[in-house]
């Protein structure tokens, strides 16, 4: 079955702190045609460098989070959350205004950008969606990580986490992404951190926007923030939120499985490279993948349905 691509009806903006500049950022999310991808553009420098196209292959710093950059050097970061809510909300086109120099961290998850996108609408345009087709295992790894795409009939992510922190420890979900498990299952996964690594990050002019209103803080394994955590297992869901930020980076949704071993960005990034480099690995198709059972947490999907996904 072939699915169209999506775009927004409407435009729509918000405002909020980047996470490590501390500054008010203004964005505003608009409808772009077809064929055209992901692509930030900066406000607040000249137009003739303004656009950055959101692929793998402009992601130029990945410390902390992710940063695309064009031949200018103008550059956007922290793009993986509202890449995660792009993806997850099924929108292939789009152009992201930005008056500063990243993304508003918002809550810390992509649950303020799936609302966004819900106000907005989503609608079809008159084109057909492509897809990324896995079709022999990649994997890399640095040291005790690892980040993985195989061959699936389905989109899904699969993510395992190991913490010395007696909070976190060993945490591991997985997720068929379809339509709606993105938005209820992980959307609202908050980014964490370190009371210590926050005050550490600050030092080196990093992070100057974190705080318990845009992150989990752990002290030691005390949880800092008075609302607790969103799922029992939220470290991990983050960190497939991520993971899923990232991948959109492709260009395009991959019909594939990833499987993350206390993977990061540039982990993620640098399989990526790997995969797309590796021209036996992978084919483009307009043909959608299956859809399969909504499933989240350690339970594993056990049966297919016979219906396509729409993202």
């Amino acid at each position: 079955m072939v699915v169209f691509q999506k775009t927004l009806r409407n435009s729509i903006s918000c405002t909020g702190v980047g996470l490590h500049g501390g500054k008010l950022i203004n964005m505003k999310l608009s409808p772009a045609p077809v064929n055209s991808g992901v692509v930030f553009r900066r406000t607040d420098v000249d137009p003739a460098v303004a656009e950055i196209p959101a692929q793998y292959d402009t992601v130029t710093d990945l410390m902390m989070c992710t940063t695309v950059e064009n031949d200018a050097h103008t550059k956007v970061a922290t793009v993986e959350h509202l890449m995660a809510a792009l993806s997850g909300c099924g929108v292939d086109n789009v152009v992201v205004e930005l008056d500063g120099p990243e993304v508003p961290v918002m809550d810390g998850s992509s649950a303020p950008f799936v609302f966004l996108v819900e106000c907005a609408d989503v609608i079809e345009q008159e084109a057909p969606r492509r897809y990324i087709k896995v079709l022999k295992e990649v994997e890399v790894s640095d040291g005790s990580a690892k980040a993985s795409l195989s061959p699936a009939d389905n989109i899904s992510v699969s993510f395992e986490i190991d913490f010395e922190n007696p909070r976190i420890g060993k945490q591991n979900c997985r997720f068929s992404l379809r339509n709606g498990t993105f938005k209820n299952e992980l959307a609202r996964a908050r980014t964490f951190g370190f009371l210590s690594e926050f005050e550490q990050l600050k030092k080196l002019g990093l992070a100057k926007g974190g705080s318990l209103d845009n992150a989990i803080v752990l002290s030691g394994p005390d949880i800092l923030n008075e609302e607790g955590l969103r799922y029992d297992d939220e470290f991990v869901r983050h960190k497939a939120l991520d993971a899923i930020g990232d991948l959109y980076l492709a260009g395009a949704p991959i019909i594939g499985e990833f499987y993350g071993f206390r993977s990061g960005h540039a982990l993620n990034n640098k399989l990526l490279h790997a995969f797309l480099s590796d021209k036996d690995a992978w084919c483009y198709t307009t043909e959608a993948p299956v859809r399969i059972g909504n499933v989240g947490g350690a339970h594993w999907p056990t049966q297919k349905a016979a219906a396509p996904a729409t993202d």
